[in-house]
């Protein structure tokens, strides 16, 4: 073939080109990984693109702290793509991002076929990239934001964490609250509330923390915050926490000052657990698989119908229980040494 032919072609030309030089073109440029400075790839058949799907993470995320759950997720968008051909490009943060960066991401013909966004960002910032690549998923956020979601059933997670504990026994349940001030921490704790509402008990914001971070350092500390008040009748005999992680960190605390979980207290993670290591206990949690919900968003991005048709769905993936050696029966009373003992702990 000539060089200007190849040219033409290149650059998207397609009118009195024979069809099958046009696809066999764009195939042979696809497997050569060949990318010349004006070249359109809008214009190559779709066969002949390895879809590529841009990731970016919310505000304040970086890949250095994705952490237990949003690793996984990552995890399960890539094997979903790469299952058909396709591969992911980090892209950075959502507070990275200025309208030179915009501009230089996403010219003309770039060549993401979609956007996978890691977390909550702003409608307003959503709307700027759908500008660009209407292709665009958003996992763990708001359900009602534009463009595809993809969530796990939080409320479904809290009412199995809630009746597990009602089943045992417990009627007295509090709250040890993570990633305060953010989208998924006040999804989860209105879940809560509604949890115990159905169940027929009663919540009481005395008994509830909110901390900045969900790590177990955090959940060592909420527990510690509450521990003065132990001594009083109505103390929980169990915590739900934001996260498994939280969980832990609270169950370790306890047991180092010698109040064995779930003895005399239970403790549970709104989440599901990761394997525990020889050092940390066996946590009961309930949540969605953070795999399933990157691969579900590769699905919804590989999908074949034109970007400009796109029918926008919202998943909301189901949650499902894991119970570990933190819950268990509720003690029966506490004897006043017994209160004194948890809150000089």
């Amino acid at each position: 073939m000539s060089q200007a032919l190849v040219s033409l072609v290149l650059n998207g030309r397609r009118d009195g080109i024979n069809a099958a030089t046009y696809e066999r073109i764009w195939q042979h440029t696809a497997l050569c990984g060949y990318r010349a400075k004006g070249m359109n790839p809008a214009a190559a058949p779709a066969a002949a693109l390895h879809p590529q799907i841009g990731a970016i993470l919310r505000p304040s995320l970086t890949l250095s702290r994705l952490g237990n759950y949003f690793s996984h997720v990552q995890h399960g968008l890539h094997a979903g793509l790469e299952a058909s051909g396709g591969s992911t490009a980090f892209l950075g943060s959502a507070d990275e991002f200025d309208a030179a960066r915009l501009a230089r991401l996403f010219p003309t013909g770039h060549r993401f076929h979609g956007l996978a966004i890691f977390g909550e960002v702003s409608p307003a910032f959503l709307r700027k990239l759908l500008s660009r690549q209407p292709r665009l998923v958003s996992i763990s956020a708001c359900p009602d934001r534009p463009g595809h979601t993809v969530n796990g059933d939080e409320k479904q997670s809290l009412d199995l964490l809630v009746q597990h504990l009602k089943k045992l026994g417990h009627r007295r349940i509090g709250w040890l609250g993570g990633k305060a001030g953010q989208g998924r921490h006040e999804t989860r704790r209105d879940a809560f509330h509604a949890a115990l509402l159905a169940a027929g008990l009663a919540s009481d914001p005395r008994y509830e923390t909110a901390r900045t971070e969900a790590d177990r350092a955090e959940g060592a500390e909420a527990i510690h915050k509450l521990l003065p008040l132990a001594r009083r009748a109505d103390f929980p005999t169990a915590f739900i926490c934001y996260n498994s992680l939280m969980a832990t960190g609270a169950t370790l605390a306890l047991n180092h000052a010698g109040w064995e979980t779930p003895s005399r207290l239970s403790i549970v993670g709104a989440d599901l657990p990761r394997p525990p290591t020889k050092r940390e206990p066996a946590v009961t949690g309930a949540g969605t698989c953070a795999h399933s919900l990157g691969h579900a968003a590769a699905s919804l991005l590989l999908e074949s119908a034109p970007a400009a048709t796109l029918d926008y769905q919202h998943l909301t993936l189901p949650a499902r229980l894991i119970i570990g050696e933190t819950s268990g029966p509720a003690p029966s009373a506490f004897s006043s040494h017994q209160f004194a003992e948890l809150a000089r702990a």
